[in-house]
């Protein structure tokens, strides 16, 4: 839950959600330095490290982008091979997806 170490797996995780041709198009404009402060933020708060979210509720944040439930899927399959590239380990990565799915509801069809 530390900040560098959440800064590394973000990072990771861009990679893999810019390279997905299936949901390019949902981040076609998107402020890139502005979402990955927020990641950081956030995924560090929901791993109970030292930061504070400056963002927007989920559902805000995700207001109007309709997001399906596949797309919502495609991003997790992003985020667990950024999460692998950066070496979490696979009981880590359970853990915080399993926190990050309570959020599913916030995120698809807002």
């Amino acid at each position: 839950g530390q900040r560098p170490g959440i800064e590394t797996m973000v990072d990771a995780m861009l990679v893999e959600v810019k390279a997905d041709a299936r949901i390019h198009e949902l981040f076609a404009d998107t402020d890139f330095a502005y979402l990955r402060e927020r990641l950081v933020e956030h995924l560090c708060v929901v791993a109970d490290g030292p930061c504070e979210y400056q963002g927007l509720p989920m559902s805000d944040a995700h207001s109007g982008m309709d997001i399906s439930e596949r797309e919502f899927n495609w991003f997790v399959e992003d985020a667990e091979r950024g999460m692998t590239q950066a070496k979490v380990p696979l009981a880590t990565q359970n853990r915080l997806l399993a926190r990050l799915a309570r959020l599913r509801a916030e995120i698809i069809r807002q």
